[in-house]
This record gives structure tokens, C-alpha cells and sequence, in this order.
């Protein structure tokens, strides 16, 4: 993990950064093997104390957008709680997607209950390669653009593979299949997810605020050796 995180965006109230993969937000009881944390070097970079307003699965990449007071804290988390934070996210999935579609399926809380759901996406390019495996001769993938309209946990990546369009290096709800070929054809084990971009009022100035990370090296590489088209992602 880095010593020194990307801060994309910082003000007197937030900061945000560009969350690599593999880094977990906070500590965290399911992941105990993990030693460093987003809160951690960033507070010690910044030398400040920093306030998560939100979460990213420890593979997801991206915006990661922090409070650096109660009351910024208290009126950020209000918004993503309404529904008034715009997330935009970019992701590598199995198959050909629909043009666009919206996935309106409800997700089980760790006590069992059902949460309502919906996540909205639209194709952005799609590609076929000639890579032999199982049954079949070629495989396809589609780069999408997905606007979650929910916050649920792990929900992008369990509404994928509900569609049967998983994300690739998913685990575990992704493809063990496809997962097992990036790992040993194109020596990938990354989760190809990136939350691309936020939008939301400032807490203090109510202005839009628009933060944008680029995408990380891995989702690059294989952006390229999917042959899709990279001119709109080389930052």
C-alpha cells in the first residue's frame, strides 16, 4: 500500500482521494489480516483527523470522500443517507449489457431483511476477443457506466451477477471461471470497479461540488488488452 495517498480534493470541510484497490476504509472486523487503512494515512499525511462519509469495498478503487469536521460530517452524511450524493462508477463485466438498464432487485442485510435496491447503467463500449475457453471460442466483455441509486453493500457487484453480467475479479460474486483465466492469462487478480466520480452541495457553501478520479493501472492495462477503446480514460 502507498505511504501517501492521491488527494483529488480538499477544502477547510472535505478531502477526498483516490482510493487504490486493496486499501480498506477503516478497520475492520472481516479483514483482520489488514495492518493499514485509508483513515489511517490519511489522517497521518494530512495530519488532521478525517471522518469517512461514505464506503468503498476494500477492491472497489476511486472517490473516497472525507469530513474533516462534526458538522461537515453530520450534513455529508445526511445527503448520501437521502439520496442526494450522485455516484458514478466504471466497470469490466462478462458479456454484452443492454444499451442501458436499471436493476430493481432487493438485497439481504447481514440479519436477513430485505433492503430495496436499484441501480441504473449504461453501456459505454462493448468487445469481443479470441481467447478459447470452455465452451466457448471467443469471450465478450462490456465497459459500463453505472449510477447506483441505492447504497447497499457490495450492491453494483451483486446486481451484476444477478443479470449474469458479473463484475471480473469479482469475489465472491463474481465468475470463479473468468476470474481464474485474468489471473492466468493476464496475470489480473484486481476487481475491475472504480468509482469514477461523486457530485453533491457543498456542506457549507451548498455549491455543486464535481470530484472525478482517474482510473488505476490495472483497470488501464486491461481496458487495453481487452481492446476496448482507451482514448476517453488516458488521464
Amino acid at each position: 500500500m502507498p505511504e501517501r495517498l492521491e488527494i483529488i480534493y480538499q477544502d477547510t470541510n472535505l478531502v477526498a482521494i483516490n482510493k487504490p484497490p486493496g486499501l480498506l476504509v477503516h478497520r475492520s472486523s472481516i479483514a483482520a489480516d489488514a495492518e493499514e487503512y485509508a483513515v489511517q494515512i490519511l489522517r497521518d499525511q494530512i495530519q488532521q483527523k478525517v471522518n469517512p462519509v461514505h464506503r468503498l469495498d476494500r477492491k472497489t478503487s476511486g472517490v473516497l470522500l472525507f469530513a474533516l469536521d462534526s458538522q461537515s460530517n453530520k450534513a455529508m452524511n445526511e445527503q448520501f443517507f437521502n439520496g442526494e450524493v450522485e455516484k458514478s462508477y466504471l466497470a469490466i463485466v462478462r458479456g454484452y449489457t443492454p444499451d442501458i438498464g436499471t436493476i430493481n432487485y432487493p438485497l439481504k442485510k447481514e440479519n436477513g431483511t430485505l433492503q430495496n435496491a436499484i441501480t441504473n447503467f449504461r453501456t459505454l463500449q462493448r468487445t469481443e476477443i479470441p481467447v478459447a475457453f470452455g465452451k466457448h471460442l471467443t469471450q465478450r466483455y462490456s465497459l459500463v457506466e453505472v449510477k447506483p441509486e441505492t447504497g447497499r453493500m457490495h450492491q453494483i457487484r451483486k446486481h451484476f451477477a444477478h443479470i449474469f453480467h458479473p463484475v471480473i475479479g469479482d469475489r465472491p460474486h463474481g465468475c470463479n471461471k473468468q476470474n481464474r483465466l485474468f489471473k492466468e492469462q493476464r496475470q489480473m487478480t484486481q476487481m475491475l470497479l472504480h468509482a469514477r466520480s461523486v457530485t453533491f452541495s457543498h456542506p457549507l457553501t451548498n455549491f455543486p461540488i464535481h470530484i472525478e478520479a482517474s482510473l488505476h493501472f490495472e483497470f488501464l492495462r486491461m481496458i487495453k488488452e481487452l481492446s476496448f477503446n482507451d482514448t476517453l480514460f488516458s488521464y
